[in-house]
């Protein structure tokens, strides 16, 4: 399961994105051009020391993105009919998530090979760009069976 963040626009919420994708093993990609420099401090204070065990890759533009990802592209939109609990994932899926500020362009969204939304309750507008990448990636990885392979020690031990 891989995740792309199509321009983002604050670092605070990449960083953190960046900082549970290498919990999960999941690669990340940036699709240019970004609002912010990802080496800028924001950045490093926010991941941590996890930005250098994330696997990051940097696409100039979409169409750069589009060739370099060989899996299918499901873009997360509130604009989506199907919720993200009834799609089915696949392992090599590139989850795709738009700006914080104004999500994708039509372009995109009609280049994705999937669309999905989480449902949220009536008049609210959107989640944290973070928090959605965080459900989206879960469900992701429950719904393929990637989430029990993780090393995550023995549950039923007290500390």
């Amino acid at each position: 399961m891989e995740i792309a963040l199509y321009q983002p626009e604050i670092p605070q919420n990449t960083a953190a994105i960046i900082r549970t994708a290498a919990c999960f093993d999941a690669c990340v990609h940036i699709i240019g051009p970004a609002a912010f420099d990802v080496s800028d401090r924001m950045v490093r204070r926010a991941g941590l020391d996890y930005l250098q065990r994330a696997l990051l890759r940097r696409h100039v533009d979409w169409d750069a993105f589009r060739s370099a990802v060989t899996g299918r592209v499901v873009l997360f939109t509130t604009k989506a009919d199907k919720g993200h609990t009834d799609f089915a994932f696949a392992p090599g899926d590139c989850l795709l998530f738009g700006r914080e500020s104004s999500g994708v362009p039509a372009r995109v969204h009609d280049e994705s090979d999937a669309r999905v939304r989480i449902p949220m309750a009536q008049n609210t507008r959107s989640l944290n760009l973070a928090v959605a990448v965080g459900i989206g990636l879960a469900e992701g990885l429950r719904s393929t069976g990637a989430f029990g392979r993780h090393d995550v020690g023995d549950l039923s031990q007290e500390s």
